[in-house]
């Protein structure tokens, strides 16, 4: 059964896509800049290329996961949103916010704290938006005739998201404790409820694609819920190390940052598990492909490189180098950005009608967009690692260090390059499909998970 609000989707996917390119401008910009070819500068300082980069990360995540949402929901609770549109006054509102935020970085109005540099009077702006989406989902929900473990996921991971925004709009005067409640936001957002979002997404996903019965999807998602708390909540330490608090987080901190892989590595075989079981007989490979890829970049990007500088007896060395840089890239596409491409692979010829599934463009982009991105986490663990050992063991100073590693920057900006053709073709792809159409749209007798004929 298919549903006419689904289409508010495709909006969503649209901002994501034109805010992730406004991002990889602002990445590029960055990487000259360590290059030595800082010619912006007087325009755009590193560091306002590097806050408007890391928040557009958030955003077009954000949008993704709203979009994601907006597709689901109704499929699973087999009802209609509620209100159409209150979902495009909110999408309008969620842009609105983030160019204005944009914008305010060029002239430094901005926190400065990383991640969470939105002014703080925008903070109830975007209060506002995501108490929006949460009442349409929400009402959705409940005037639905039936709720999945899937939906209910989802929508956990998205109630807790947005009340852990709360703890970040909290002023402190003082640095120590201003830093320990802006982990909350940060790290509880990243390693904590977005896994319980990409679980999900992954969920509904592997129903639709593998064909394999629900139950044993679902019984898979408690697991991966379990393990994504008891690891992401307590492995918070691993970022206390050096604001002052006391030294248990060194060691709270260190144990639980090692169970962390845990949940992604169960991700992984989670989907792996499906696939192989499944009737492998879905017609959107691309989908597939994405999907698989995600819980696997995850796992390596999220999982075993956050496990291999996140130890105290490690950290200590990488904290504030390269060293995050190579683990952040990696595990915010596997875990997250991937995700998004999934979702927006699987629903676009389902809008469309338009059943592009297996052509050379689709192909390129996935592979021209992943391995890009590994040779970029290759390029930074390199520069990392170079950069410890020579600013924090031989004691060379930052400024020199920085030179020293110029070189490493070339390597990264020719993957950034790789990367970003493919994520062009992506994009490509998603304007060829077109908008959303109403025989696309219009109910089927068909049930859900029955397999739709190649056009």
């Amino acid at each position: 059964m298919k549903y006419k609000s689904q289409r508010v989707a495709y909006w969503f996917f649209a901002l994501s896509m034109l805010l992730l390119s406004l991002q990889i401008i602002y990445g590029f910009i960055m990487g000259f800049a360590h290059m030595g070819y800082d010619g912006l500068h007087s325009i755009i300082p590193f560091n306002t290329a590097r806050a408007v980069h890391t928040n557009l990360l958030v955003v077009w995540l954000l949008s993704g996961f709203m979009g994601a949402a907006y597709y689901i929901i109704p499929e699973e609770s087999e009802n209609e949103l509620v209100s159409v549109k209150l979902a495009y006054i909110q999408l309008i509102s969620l842009a609105a916010v983030g160019v204005t935020a944009i914008v305010g970085y060029h002239f430094n109005y901005w926190e400065g704290r990383k991640f969470l540099e939105i002014p703080r009077p925008l903070d109830w702006l975007v209060v506002l938006n995501v108490l929006t989406f949460l009442g349409i989902i929400l009402a959705t929900l409940y005037k639905g005739k039936k709720r999945t473990t899937t939906a209910l996921v989802l929508t956990m991971g998205l109630v807790f998201a947005a009340l852990l925004y709360l703890p970040g709009m909290i002023w402190f005067d003082n640095q120590t404790m201003d830093s320990f409640f802006r982990w909350w936001v940060v790290h509880l957002w990243v390693e904590g409820v977005w896994e319980l979002i990409m679980g999900g997404i992954l969920a509904f996903l592997l129903i639709k694609i593998t064909g394999v019965d629900r139950e044993v999807i679902e019984k898979w998602l408690y697991v991966i819920v379990g393990l994504t708390f008891i690891s992401g909540i307590l492995g918070t330490g691993h970022h206390y190390y050096y604001i002052g608090v006391g030294k248990i987080w060194l060691i709270v901190g260190g144990i639980f940052s090692a169970l962390e892989p845990l949940a992604f590595l169960a991700m992984a075989l989670f989907a792996v598990a499906m696939y192989r079981k499944g009737e492998k007989k879905h017609p959107n490979k691309m989908a597939l492909n994405w999907t698989l890829g995600t819980s696997i970049v995850s796992f390596v990007g999220a999982g075993l490189l956050g496990l291999a500088h996140t130890l105290p007896q490690v950290n200590m060395y990488t904290h504030g180098t390269l060293v995050t840089a190579m683990h952040g890239h990696l595990a915010f596409w596997g875990a997250y950005g991937m995700i998004v491409f999934s979702i927006i692979s699987y629903t676009m010829p389902n809008l469309t009608g338009r059943k592009f599934f297996d052509s050379t463009t689709g192909q390129l982009a996935f592979w021209l967009s992943n391995i890009g991105m590994l040779g970029m986490t290759t390029a930074f663990g390199v520069a990392g690692v170079a950069q410890v050992y020579l600013e924090r063991k031989v004691g060379i100073e930052f400024g020199e260090v920085q030179t020293e590693i110029q070189v490493h920057f070339l390597i990264l900006v020719l993957c950034a390059t790789m990367f970003t053709s493919g994520i062009a073709l992506f994009i490509y792809e998603f304007i060829k499909y077109g908008r959303p159409t109403e025989e696309a749209l219009a109910p089927s007798p068909m049930k859900a998970n029955v397999i739709s004929p190649v056009i």
